[in-house]
């Protein structure tokens, strides 16, 4: 596995659902923020997107924008007074505005993250990415638009598996696109870039049960000791032996709630001899046993 979709796989929950929308003439709506990630794409027309922070962007055919972090917004025909937004949920059930002059015609869609388990690559992203139609950085984001428009607006047989992989395949091409463009402070695009730190991470997350070391592992990445402790540590935020500790972890949490394996079975793919030595660092880190985080009991922190 690799960064991206580890920290992907880390928080996802349930199934992404995507709705292709048209709506004509004067037009607001609002939708409240939400435990996950959010998407929309103009296909046709133009509209306006707001935040409850107050940030505005103007939103062109082709334009995607993700919301990471499930922040409340509004989109509308223009910019807006926000008071006058209706719920989304009541526009959802209107028949679609007949095409014509002043239509926008959008997708919308979700992805329901659990927000306590979040990598840190993913808890750097803004409230909002902004990817328009006319940068040629994204080829992939307008490939993975362009299928997923055609899926959801003309389903056909093969379509209720179809659409799940594309919204997954358009959340990632959206992640990358943020980690070739962001700049400082940002340190996760930087550590993607370096590879040193990149090489490092990939053997961490593809092997996180192995018995590492810092030497071994620096050892594998073609540094020294001091060389990988100051690049990682600098890139990442922490040193590559506690991010493996905190990144195990997580992996736990992972296999907890997804899994029905023993605990035995958690702690050796997660790298703890038994599931004791595994209780206690899970303890550690999230203020509740193995045993009650699998029950759905809340952690700590």
């Amino acid at each position: 596995m690799d960064v991206v979709s580890d920290a992907i796989a880390a928080v996802r929950t349930g199934r992404p659902e995507a709705n292709k929308l048209r709506v004509r003439g004067r037009w607001c709506v609002r939708l409240a923020p939400y435990e996950g990630a959010g998407f929309h794409v103009a296909l046709t027309g133009d509209c306006w997107l707001r935040t409850d922070t107050g940030t505005a962007i103007a939103l062109r055919p082709g334009d995607a924008v993700l919301l990471p972090h499930g922040a409340g917004h509004v989109l509308a025909d223009a910019p807006t007074d926000p008071a006058r937004a209706v719920p989304f949920a009541e526009v959802q059930g209107i028949p679609p505005a007949p095409a014509g002059p002043g239509t926008v015609e959008f997708l919308c869609g979700k992805y329901r993250l659990d927000h306590s388990r979040t990598h840190p690559l993913l808890a750097e992203l803004p409230d909002v990415v902004h990817l328009p139609h006319d940068d040629t950085r994204t080829p992939e984001v307008r490939a993975a638009i362009s299928l997923l428009a055609r899926e959801a607006g003309a389903p056909g047989p093969g379509s209720c598996a179809a659409v799940p992989s594309l919204l997954d395949l358009l959340l990632v091409y959206m992640i990358r696109a943020w980690t070739a463009q962001a700049h400082a402070p940002a340190r996760w695009p930087a550590a993607l870039a370096d590879p040193v730190v990149t090489e490092a991470l990939r053997l961490l997350h593809s092997a996180p049960a192995e018995p590492w070391t810092a030497e071994r592992l620096a050892a594998r990445a073609g540094v020294s000791r001091a060389t990988l402790n100051r690049r990682f540590t600098a890139l990442v935020g922490r040193p590559a032996m506690a991010y493996l500790t905190w990144w195990r972890m997580t992996r736990a949490a992972t296999l907890l709630r997804t899994a029905h394996a023993p605990l035995e079975s958690v702690a050796r793919q997660v790298g703890y001899g038994s599931p004791y030595a595994l209780s206690h660092a899970f303890l550690r880190e999230f203020g509740v046993t193995p045993g009650r985080y699998r029950a759905g009991l809340p952690a700590a922190r």
